[in-house]
């Protein structure tokens, strides 16, 4: 396996020649990250809990790398209720604080409570799938790559941190927001030469 380093995009990374296929930037050679890329990354979801899991990861994300969110996202959907709305916002304080405990999360009270946060938000949206795809006109739009690299928050992503804000999530600034939209698939974001932007993916949800 070939490893090359490139530095034009937003991540700078590692980029495995694996499999004859040309992936983005930021992908290592671990085999989780890869599977991520391949099978989830900017490919579009419409699910509105997965939606709502997904914005929650990212926010955990927050001052962290995506790779260390992704392996604790296993964890986090067992001690999260597979991120079921309705039951998180009766989450009490013991129940926070056995979070706080738990090692395979990450242990920021700010970020568990936030996702407490987030699901009362999330209940008062009625189509959450419709609601956040409706910022980008209900389909991906490319952004970035003219210059050789992608931006880190659009006007797309800051109308929706002031929405979602507003509503009362948090950990939603436009860059988070950004960052969701790339994995959400409502933004393609895959590099000119990745073969997940040349080839059609399947719609999650």
């Amino acid at each position: 396996m070939t490893i090359i380093r490139l530095t034009c995009c937003a991540y700078d990374g590692l980029v495995p020649e694996i499999d004859s296929k040309i992936r983005c930037r930021w992908v290592s050679a671990d085999p989780l990250y890869i599977d991520y890329h391949d099978k989830e990354w900017g490919i579009p979801l419409h699910d509105s809990r997965a939606l709502f899991e997904l914005l929650c990861l990212e926010g955990a994300q927050a001052g962290l790398s995506w790779i260390t969110v992704l392996r604790k996202r296993e964890e986090y959907r067992k001690a999260f209720d597979n991120f079921e709305a309705a039951k998180i916002v009766r989450y009490t304080p013991a129940r926070i604080e056995k979070l706080m405990n738990n090692a395979g999360l990450v242990r920021n009270r700010l970020k568990i409570e936030g996702v407490v946060k987030n699901a009362k938000a999330f209940l008062t949206i009625e189509d959450f799938d419709a609601h956040l795809w409706g910022f980008v006109g209900g389909k991906p739009i490319l952004k970035g790559w003219a210059d050789g690299k992608i931006p880190v928050s659009t006007a797309e992503s800051e109308a929706m941190s002031k929405d979602l804000k507003r509503r009362g999530f948090t950990f939603v600034g436009p860059t988070i927001c950004y960052a969701f939209m790339q994995a959400a698939g409502l933004v393609n974001d895959h590099a000119p030469d990745c073969f997940r932007r040349k080839t059609p993916a399947k719609r999650r949800g």
